[in-house]
């Protein structure tokens, strides 16, 4: 399978990474105490250092929000996932206990302010994309069983016509959601620098060891920037 950032994404902002993991042979379970101890202790963390009215001046999220107003949507009105997220979070909520992977997941998302989506490859059967919405895209929504058309020319990740992520990354779909039986898991990660220090590289490799530790699966690993725009797995 390929996977393919469009050269036109790189023109919102030359320094976007996409860090790709893929976790194969995974044993997702129940949300261990463990499990939910981490995603409690960097929620807590989240509200001791952020302010809520300095959310969107974090890093990342000021990025994804100027790559996504340059791209022609309104994060006001289409946040980011992980804005929405941390807002919640900042406010004195919890997410809820979905399942061991996903709360991982969750924790390191909050712990390193990074833009993370898991997608089970049992429902991906075509490449995938970054890329600009086509006429004939469709989107299954989260918990619907009747697909939507897609207007043309939005940001979006897709599988063939078939829209994962709408917005780039406001919303994942239906398609691809993370459960106790998902063995083999595409992650996607969003950065805009990748050193020692960058939380992309500390998110992959914090991903790379619950997958290999927690997990008992296995990994391959991609970064896709506009100088490698493709990969195959």
């Amino acid at each position: 399978m390929k996977y393919t950032v469009d050269k036109s994404v790189f023109e919102l902002n030359k320094d976007i990474k996409f860090g790709i993991l893929i976790g194969e042979n995974i044993e997702n379970s129940e949300t261990t105490f463990a499990d939910e101890e981490r995603l409690r202790q960097a929620e807590n963390k989240m509200r001791e250092e952020i302010k809520p009215e300095n959310l969107r001046s974090l890093h990342n999220v000021e990025l994804y929000r100027d790559v996504m107003i340059k791209s022609g949507i309104n994060p006001n009105k289409y946040p980011p996932s992980v804005e929405a997220m941390f807002k919640r979070i900042i406010k004195g909520g919890q997410l809820p206990v979905i399942n061991a992977l996903v709360d991982l997941c969750n924790a390191v998302s909050i712990e390193n302010g990074i833009s993370l989506g898991g997608h089970d490859l049992r429902d991906i059967h075509l490449d995938l994309e970054v890329r600009y919405s086509r006429k004939g895209d469709i989107f299954l929504p989260f918990g619907a069983e009747e697909y939507e058309d897609v207007p043309e020319g939005e940001l979006v990740f897709t599988s063939g016509n078939v829209v994962q992520t709408l917005k780039w990354v406001w919303r994942q779909s239906e398609l691809g959601k993370l459960t106790n039986e998902s063995s083999n898991v595409f992650f996607q990660l969003v950065g805009f620098e990748y050193n020692e220090d960058s939380t992309l590289k500390k998110s992959m490799d914090e991903i790379e060891n619950l997958v290999i530790k927690r997990f008992n699966g296995k990994v391959k690993r991609f970064l896709v920037d506009m100088n490698n725009d493709s990969i195959e797995f």
